[in-house]
């Protein structure tokens, strides 16, 4: 099979046809590159000073993955208590753990105080009570709502209050007996616009300011996640992206403010190579549709909310435009649309790079089609 080294490493490369020429696995399966992991890790923070980074483990729950990404050093965010009992089973401190999720359920709150965890994000009064009655004198940071131009999923409307709205609700978690440490935003996922995270910075300095003069000293940041990975075209690098997040916040904070990031994405996205067949061909109408067994319901979820994947296959067939589609019963399952594809024979494997993040962790058994299993290699 060749494949286009700008499509995948030639080390990934490597390594996903080592294990399909010697795998009986049947496909769909998704192949996770621990090595592009390690490098991705190593990368991010490195450029921002005081940066501590906590993977976000929504973007990738699988348990082998997050035990490789805990041996790494880093931390974790979580949302959930399907995700701290993940962390539980591979023994991760609850000094590495945070959750950003401003609207905890009561199980998992509970879950969280019992196990240590002591870091809590909140955007509104009854989340300050609910966690000053279930979680007293537990460290609390605001979500700020901050411009998400330039990000292919934006995360500003569910999520995040004004400057004013935040003030209140810092004083309010003092008031109520938490320890109110910080403030985070985040820029939307796949932010391709540096420039995000500087005006979210400047935001996040003026509220800083503020609180600081009704007697908060607050001591950490959150610059949440975002960092993009290539699919089909160029993004911004990390350290371009760093750079300038490091050159506003020395514009803006002391020296000694703590920052936390929260990668998903950029840990894991590029790591990962979905193994499928193609199942069927057809022509309907002017289009040439191509049938695989990842679809939008077992996989590949982000598809229908604008993110688009190259497809690789050995093929020595005419180039065409496809319409690309999923293996279930729903029209909705339509991953993409005249996408330029060597034809290939039914039965032939596909390659599906930059697969890693939002893949497994959104995917359900609809209509009997079984997950995908994950695979470190």
């Amino acid at each position: 099979m060749e494949i286009k080294p700008e499509l995948l490493g030639k080390k990934t490369r490597d390594k996903v046809i080592k294990y399909i020429a010697a795998s009986d696995e049947q496909p769909p399966y998704l192949l996770m590159d621990g090595d592009v992991i390690r490098d991705k890790v190593a990368q991010i923070g490195k450029n921002i000073r005081n940066a501590r980074v906590f993977y976000a483990v929504k973007a990738n729950p699988d348990i082998e993955v997050c035990r490789f990404i805990a041996g790494l050093g880093i931390g974790f965010e979580i949302a959930s208590e399907g995700e701290l009992r993940i962390l539980a089973q591979i023994g991760v401190a609850a000094d590495r753990i945070i959750t950003s999720n401003p609207m905890k359920t009561f199980r998992f709150l509970e879950e969280a105080v019992e196990y240590g965890v002591n870091y809590f994000s909140y955007d509104s009064k009854t989340e300050v009570d609910k966690m000053a009655r279930c979680a007293p004198g537990s460290n609390v940071y605001v979500r700020l709502t901050v411009p998400n131009e330039g990000s292919e999923w934006p995360l500003s409307k569910k999520y995040g209050v004004e400057i004013e709205e935040a003030s209140t609700l810092l004083i309010y978690a003092r008031d109520k007996g938490l320890n109110p440490v910080g403030i985070t935003f985040h820029v939307g996922s796949q932010c391709n616009n540096p420039y995000n995270w500087q005006s979210a910075v400047d935001k996040a300095c003026e509220l800083w300011e503020t609180v600081e003069a009704a007697g908060i000293k607050l001591r950490m940041l959150d610059i949440g996640g975002g960092y993009p990975i290539r699919y089909t075209k160029k993004v911004v690098e990390i350290e371009t992206i760093e750079n300038k997040i490091d050159k506003a916040l020395r514009q803006s904070f002391a020296d000694d403010v703590e920052i936390f990031i929260e990668p998903g994405r950029a840990v894991v996205g590029d790591a990962g190579v979905f193994v499928g067949s193609v199942i069927g061909k057809a022509v309907r109408g002017d289009e040439n549709w191509l049938y695989i067994d990842i679809g939008v319901f077992n996989g590949l979820m982000e598809s229908i909310g604008g993110i688009k994947y190259n497809y690789i296959v050995g093929s020595r067939g005419e180039k065409k435009p496809w319409t690309v589609a999923g293996p279930s019963c729903d029209s909705l399952d339509v991953i993409d649309k005249k996408v330029e594809i060597l034809e290939p024979e039914v039965g032939n494997r596909i390659l599906i790079p930059s697969a890693g993040a939002y893949t497994i962790s959104y995917a359900s058994e609809f209509n009997g089609f079984s997950i995908p299993k994950t695979i470190l290699i």
